[in-house]
């Protein structure tokens, strides 16, 4: 083991030596000249970073870019128009003189969107992927492109016979190094390979507001360097002047402004010059150029007094605005606390199936508008926005429900508040599993702490619990009563196959053969309107259904596939419901005896078992579970 880590920590050594070029910009020039890419502006290194990981169109239409799915659930609206600002800018486009702002509730992602870019760019930098390299002048203290040192007079004949953009001018350190260290030889000035680091403030920045009269705008822009004045003596030597701030340090890369909307007015009039001129102003110099990506954040309440404020509208007209709403599909809102669970160091605590669905619902329930449309409820809202198809609305119609939507997804129960009360159960003393229950228990408990929320609120809440809980009970009696069948999937490919014998032959209008008897009957239409009435098939219905059926089995024929239970979602659910009818009593029996005979027993031990073997279930959970729908079947 010893001797494996002290392998591992050469091939780190060995990496780090190959991230550490260092030679001239003749040197550099060749490479460039090789790959013109490593001297692309920032705006374009964050849209190519992005796009190299891949992506893919999803059910909806919207484009789902893989760097992003580690962290980022749910949000693939938002995170679209944030990747079509930064291919736009990657064009040189006038957008890429804007600041990006992320807008929305707290808890929603934007912050973790930023992190995730700036990660993106240490990594990618280190990376030799097309692009990924970017290299600086050496002694530059903005890490600046060395083809800054190309005279302005020579960079016409360098584009065209090369090929390559040359964007800015030499920061005033640079100026004097070219000048008195290197006399004027560019092609002797120092250049190494440059990674991006926020710790090492290489490339990366992030700018956090204080209190504004104690606040220096140095931290933005630098600021004399006192213990050189002496030396150099006037303070418009670049030799005295500290080119630290974070402006400076994230040129070539990305800076974030945690909260920008909070900051004092001086410090918004250097993001102004920034973006619209690219050039940062300092008292002593002439203008900076800067080429960095500027993205900040902040919730809604804080944006709309700015957007009030008339003094603000010359940066307004410089911002590009994205909203960030909360997640608005369980199936991601459970990827959110299983990511952020995963993070913790509790291991010795079980979290019972549908434990994390059921905490998703009652989120996402309390961020959904109403429709009014007939018959749509926030629950059905919920499962339809989940991909799940209902009898009266498809997932066709998930466009409209949004369209008639003002404010969806801005308002609601944050991710942090559900992780947190989570949190509390299971560190409860002695707790080995938390479950559905427990999880709603501490949702509800916590809403009395909640001082976030008004009281006509917290009975909406109270509500969504309950209808969760509902939700719940159904999914746990299916549960149980799937557990119960033995060899479930053989009874159900026996009672399709019989269901769709007699159909064709209903369809048809010819007879069915009794397997046993070897007679011709009539088709059994008590056992189709059996099954058929478990999703609300009316009799005026039954032909189109039994038509549709046969239609789909023909149509997966051609395409030499085989029909199955699953192959249509209603069927599927038809049959499913019927086996469980047949089976409620037996479960019924079964989990409700409080002195349980040796037959009973066994059942109730198999039950567990399959429970613990095929449903993700520990000892605790499933002995609660049984009993909990026993005492559900026995109301």
């Amino acid at each position: 083991m010893g001797m494996d880590l002290v392998k591992r920590l050469e091939e780190y050594r060995e990496r780090e030596r190959a991230l550490s070029w260092e030679g001239t910009f003749g040197q550099y020039f060749e490479i460039v000249t090789r790959q013109p890419s490593v001297s692309q502006l920032s705006h374009e290194r964050i849209y190519n970073m992005i796009v190299a990981a891949g992506a893919e169109t999803n059910r909806l239409g919207d484009q789902r870019y893989k760097f992003f799915d580690s962290e980022i659930f749910g949000l693939e609206k938002p995170l679209q128009q944030i990747v079509e600002y930064f291919h736009s800018a990657a064009q040189r486009l006038e957008v890429r003189k804007r600041i990006l702002l992320l807008m929305g509730p707290v808890g929603g992602g934007k912050s973790s969107i930023v992190s995730l870019l700036k990660r993106g760019l240490e990594e990618y930098t280190r990376s030799d992927v097309s692009g990924g390299a970017a290299y600086a002048i050496k002694e530059c203290p903005m890490h600046e492109e060395p083809l800054h040192l190309i005279p302005n007079e020579l960079r016409g004949d360098i584009e065209s016979e090369f090929g390559l953009y040359i964007e800015g001018d030499l920061c005033p350190q640079c100026r004097w190094l070219l000048d008195n260290k290197y006399d004027g030889k560019i092609e002797s000035v120092p250049v190494k390979r440059m990674v991006f680091s926020e710790k090492h403030r290489n490339g990366i920045g992030t700018f956090t507001p204080s209190d504004p009269k104690s606040q220096d705008i140095s931290e933005l822009v630098g600021g004399i360097d006192l213990s050189t004045i002496g030396e150099v003596g006037v303070e418009s030597d670049p030799r005295a002047y500290r080119f630290d701030g974070e402006l400076n340090i994230a040129n070539r890369g990305l800076m974030e402004f945690v909260e920008m909307l909070k900051v004092d007015e001086r410090f918004l009039y250097v993001l102004l010059t920034l973006s619209q001129e690219q050039n940062i102003k300092t008292g002593r110099f002439s203008m900076i150029y800067a080429d960095e990506v500027i993205v900040s954040h902040t919730n809604e309440n804080e944006y709309q007094a700015f957007v009030g404020n008339r003094k603000s509208e010359a940066l307004q007209d410089r911002i590009i605005l994205v909203k960030v709403p909360y997640n608005l599909r369980v199936t991601d809102e459970v990827k959110i606390y299983e990511k952020l669970l995963g993070q913790s160091s509790l291991k010795d605590v079980h979290i019972a199936p549908y434990t994390l669905r059921v905490a998703s619902m009652f989120a996402i329930l309390s961020r959904l508008e109403g429709s009014k449309k007939a018959g749509m409820s926030l629950m059905k809202k919920l499962k339809l926005y989940d991909g799940e198809d209902l009898e009266e609305f498809k997932q066709k119609d998930i466009k409209e429900l949004q369209e008639e939507t003002l404010r969806e997804g801005m308002d609601g129960i944050s991710p942090r508040y559900v992780i947190n009360r989570l949190s509390s159960a299971l560190v409860r003393e002695h707790v080995t599993c938390i479950n559905p229950i427990d999880a709603l228990r501490a949702l509800r408990d916590g809403l009395d702490q909640h001082t976030g929320i008004t009281r006509e609120e917290r009975e909406r809440y109270l509500n969504f619990i309950s209808e969760v809980r509902k939700e719940y009970d159904e999914l746990a009696k299916k549960e149980v009563q799937r557990a119960f069948v033995y060899s479930f999937e053989e009874s159900a490919r026996t009672l399709l196959n019989n269901y769709l014998d007699n159909v064709e032959a209903y369809c048809n209008k010819t007879k069915v053969r009794d397997p046993i008897t070897d007679e011709d009957m009539e088709p059994d239409e008590q056992l189709m309107r059996s099954i058929e009435e478990q999703i609300g098939i009316t009799e005026n219905a039954k032909k189109p259904f039994r038509e549709e059926i046969l239609i789909r089995i023909s149509s997966l024929a051609r395409r030499g596939q085989a029909f199955d239970y699953t192959s249509h979602e209603r069927l599927k659910e038809a049959i499913e419901k019927k086996l469980f009818a047949d089976l409620r009593d037996v479960v019924k029996i079964t989990t409700s005896s409080k002195t349980p005979d040796a037959e009973q027993l066994k059942k109730s031990n198999e039950v567990v078992s399959r429970l613990i073997a095929d449903h993700g279930y520990c000892p605790v959970c499933a002995n609660e579970l049984l009993k909990y729908v026993g005492s559900l079947l026995n109301r």
